[in-house]
């Protein structure tokens, strides 16, 4: 029988199935959760999932809507819409199959609602003057003697009572609004005004309640922030899987994805603006609001994630020179980009820097602003799919990207998992007897005080804990290689997996709600030192560059920034060493950059003098670069000295 790859997005989880099985079954072999209230007895509807056309270079597969069995119009046609089958959806349940596949499973499908780590720093001091303000005013009533237009008398009311410009625009679509609105509010009405250059909304009598929406749009998360415009309250916090993950897991898969396909920017596009608009709309329905309530929406990403939002060719981003379609700050309308909040909302979004180092760093840079110190020198590191790296202070500042790669958030990682239900967030190993200690989400007792868990895989914080772990319990060595050897006979957990390379068991399968035990692999650990070298070698160059061989503090930040342990990062060598109290962690504060824009215009005048002094280094042409990679691989590192941890690494075991 022929077994053929099954991807699934976004969790990234992955592997052979046989020929036939259904991709329910295929789903429930590989640990990923499908919402199948019936049990796969094709009765529900809730396992509708999404084959991805085309060929994936990353993955070297070519799915195609051939390579699972025929459409069941009678079982399926029920449960999907025409628009559905038309896009191939599909039920789980029932599809069978027949060849190589990437299945994406939607939101609504999955069986584990994910809990994306985005809490931002709190207590971060702001001037509250946003881009969007009502104004209420009493017009006087039309005349056969007074010829003024409804407009010109809105115009001339606004600029007597609040002082905005005589010359105040107004949007097309609120013109067209205009006359009724004036007279349904008997000439009394509240206009919001953007940016004191346009009126974009008149309603009748006096309406307080202004709301806009700050979203972070990062390679494998979407975080967003609905709020107040008059208080500065986030009202609302939501988050999702970037659904774009199913044409790649980083940026430069995505670009291939739109290089090997000719509708590929247009899927990508689409399908981030279509996970815009269904935050958009649960958001505002948790506080009783419609999207159409949302008068201004504030963008940061990288600069490829710029791109594809904005439906600009990417490919030259990722092409030397590096060059980005567009590096300035933008204001564009909301319905241009089919964002389904109020038509004539603007949106913003944040400057790039330069190459690869996109808003999202700008963002990050407004929101810790170590611009304006002037006595230490911070190190500043944005941990994500695509890393981004500042150093420096006042006096001035440097920055570059690495690419991270996804497996500090789960993916490429056998049993790793987005932070949700199930995912063992925390772990421990005793180093003498080799048994962990885990804590799981959702759960309150850790693991091995309650002995069966609801463990499903290992989320981003735990990875980085595990492989301190395996380290600092010699079960690896500095290289990252197993001591298999030396452990396989005495300790179980330490062995050799169905291909025969080296695992450490974190979670026998009776333990875990799969029903298999649950890994860490010789390639896990690989794929996490690709990453952490990566981080290394930036923050290296970027403290050479700016002359200095240590910094005062290190910020780390990101969607599960808050949740590191440092002292496992720096065990692992993520970062050159530092005092561990002067090590904090921020949280999303990427996110926290794009509600200050949202809520300052200060913030927005910030962002552009940064983009344009910080100065961009670019790390991968350096000549020695793959020299300083290779010594960054080892843990903490080859040759460097950590003295804050030495007395960690004095005692690791011999083995």
């Amino acid at each position: 029988m022929n077994e053929y790859q099954v991807i699934f997005q976004p969790s990234g989880r992955r592997g052979r199935v046989q020929e036939g099985k259904t991709i329910l079954e295929a789903s429930r072999e590989l640990g990923v959760d499908i919402e199948a209230i019936c049990g796969g007895a094709k009765k529900c509807g809730k396992c509708k999932v999404k084959l991805e056309e085309g060929f994936f270079e990353k993955f070297n597969i070519d799915s195609r809507a051939g390579h699972l069995s025929a459409f069941q119009p009678e079982e399926e046609s029920q449960f999907l819409t025409e628009e559905m089958i038309g896009e191939h959806y599909r039920l789980a349940c029932i599809a069978k199959i027949q060849g190589d596949v990437l299945i994406f499973i939607p939101e609504e499908s999955r069986g584990a609602k994910q809990i994306c780590l985005e809490i931002g720093k709190e207590g971060r001091v702001f001037n509250l003057d946003p881009a969007v303000t009502k104004y209420y005013v009493e017009l006087t009533p039309a005349t056969l003697e007074d010829h003024h237009g409804d407009y010109e008398r809105l115009r001339e009311a606004l600029h007597e009572k609040y002082g905005l410009p005589e010359n105040l625009g107004i949007d097309y679509f609120c013109l067209l609004q205009l006359p009724n609105v004036i007279r349904d509010g008997n000439w009394c009405v509240t206009a919001t005004v953007w940016d004191d250059r346009e009126i974009i909304h008149v309603e009748p009598g006096l309406v307080e309640t202004v709301v806009g929406l700050a979203v972070d749009i990062g390679t494998t998360t979407v975080a967003a922030y609905l709020c107040d415009l008059r208080t500065g309250e986030t009202l609302v916090r939501d988050s999702m899987m970037n659904p774009q993950v199913r044409y790649g897991e980083d940026v430069l898969s995505r670009i291939t994805y739109h290089m090997m396909n000719d509708d590929g920017l247009e899927r990508m596009h689409k399908a981030i603006i279509k996970g815009l608009n269904t935050l958009a709309e649960r958001m505002t329905k948790q506080i009783e609001m419609q999207p159409t309530d949302i008068m201004e929406v504030t963008l940061v990403f990288n600069t490829v994630m710029q791109h594809i939002a904005l439906n600009i060719d990417p490919k030259f981003v990722g092409r030397s020179p590096f060059t980005a379609g567009v590096k300035s700050s933008l204001d564009l309308k909301a319905r241009d980009l089919g964002i389904k909040v109020n038509k004539c909302a603007n949106v913003h979004t944040l400057p790039v820097e330069a190459g690869f180092v996109g808003p999202d760093n700008v963002s990050v840079l407004i929101a810790e602003e170590p611009y304006k110190q002037t006595e230490e020198v911070r190190l500043l590191i944005d941990i994500g799919t695509n890393g981004e790296i500042d150093v420096g202070n006042g006096t001035k500042l440097m920055c570059t990207s690495c690419a991270t790669g996804p497996a500090l958030e789960g993916a490429q990682i056998k049993f790793g998992m987005r932070a949700a239900p199930g995912a063992i967030e925390r772990i421990q190993i005793d180093p003498e007897t080799l048994e962990p200690t885990y804590k799981v989400i959702g759960m309150e007792e850790w693991y091995p005080q309650v002995q069966k868990t609801d463990a499903k895989g290992i989320c981003g914080s735990a990875i980085i804990d595990v492989i301190a772990e395996l380290f600092k319990s010699a079960i690896i060595n500095k290289s990252g290689r197993f001591n298999i050897k030396q452990l396989e006979e005495k300790f179980p957990r330490v062995r050799r997996g169905e291909d025969g390379k080296p695992e450490y068991v974190v979670a026998w399968a009776a333990e875990t709600s799969i029903g298999k035990d649950i890994t860490v692999t010789q390639g896990d650990v690989r794929a996490v030192q690709l990453a952490k070298a990566a981080l290394y070698c930036g923050a290296e160059y970027l403290m050479e560059k700016y002359g200095v061989t240590a910094v005062d503090s290190v910020t780390l930040a990101g969607a599960f920034g808050s949740y590191i342990e440092k002292e496992s990062a720096l065990v692992m060598g993520m970062f050159p060493d530092c005092d561990l109290e002067k090590v904090q962690a921020v949280g999303n504060a990427a996110g926290d950059g794009a509600k200050l824009a949202l809520l300052d215009r200060g913030k927005r005048r910030e962002a552009r003098e940064v983009a344009r002094s910080v100065e961009f280094v670019e790390t991968a042409v350096e000549s020695d670069f793959q020299e300083r990679f290779a010594l960054a691989m080892a843990f903490p590192h080859a040759t460097h000295k950590f003295p804050t941890i030495q007395h960690i690494l004095d005692q690791i075991p011999k083995r």
